[in-house]
């Protein structure tokens, strides 16, 4: 029998099955949706239209879609999302920032109907590719949450670039400045402990998504000195 991408194999300990995508620490929901849906074959627009959604995506002022994009989920929404993806909920909870965060135009509608709402991400980078084919075995475009100390690739020498730009580079090439590299596995020796060592009730997620048009300002983009502009193509 086959199932249709909205409706996932009631019962089965793994729904996922071969369409199984699981997330990546601090990503996007609209970039895992996107990412399930090249999964099933399909466009995003496609995957997206199981939900009904309140508003319209945001975009450039020069037209196109704004990568930084992220989405809000009602409690079918969520539902959904983690029937499509074989995920369970917690785990895409402690994963997705943006997981659980409420919109007054969600609770518009039908009750217990799958809802979504655009949002704009702060502190929104791309991910690395190649860490994206080692995890998933396909060099796919992942967008997440990541403030700028944890921007640096160490392991394939990249700088992240923000997401909210109307350019086609997603990141820059560390390989010239070993130093940034070092000075990022410096910092995860003095974070780690830290966060272990939060105080109860702390936040730990480094963004939140913010109404399309918002004035919330954004810094400017950061780029180590000596860092190339070489880098994929999105």
């Amino acid at each position: 029998m086959v199932h249709s991408p909205g409706q996932p194999h009631e019962g089965d300990p793994n729904p996922g099955g071969v369409f199984r995508t699981a997330p990546v620490t601090g990503e996007t929901t609209s970039s895992l949706i996107c990412r399930i849906a090249g999964r099933y074959g399909m466009e995003g627009k496609v995957l997206r239209s199981c939900w009904q959604w309140r508003n319209y995506p945001p975009g450039h002022d020069g037209g196109g879609a704004r990568a930084d994009a992220e989405v809000l989920l009602n409690a079918a929404g969520r539902q959904l999302l983690a029937g499509l993806c074989g995920v369970e909920e917690d785990v895409l909870a402690r994963a997705l920032p943006s997981w659980g965060q409420e919109d007054s135009k969600l609770s518009a509608g039908k009750h217990g109907v799958p809802a979504a709402a655009w949002r704009i991400g702060d502190a929104v980078a791309f991910g690395c590719r190649l860490c994206a084919a080692r995890r998933t075995g396909t060099a796919v475009r992942v967008v997440r949450c990541a403030p700028r100390w944890e921007r640096a690739c160490v392991q394939h020498g990249r700088w992240l670039l923000d997401a909210d730009a109307n350019q086609p580079l997603e990141h820059l090439d560390l390989r010239g400045v070993p130093k940034v590299a070092a000075a990022q596995r410096q910092w995860a020796k003095v974070v780690l402990p830290a966060v272990r060592g939060r105080r109860p009730g702390a936040p730990t997620k480094p963004c939140r998504a913010r109404r399309p048009g918002s004035t919330t300002p954004h810094p400017g983009s950061l780029f180590p000195a000596g860092a190339t502009g070489r880098g994929c193509i999105a």
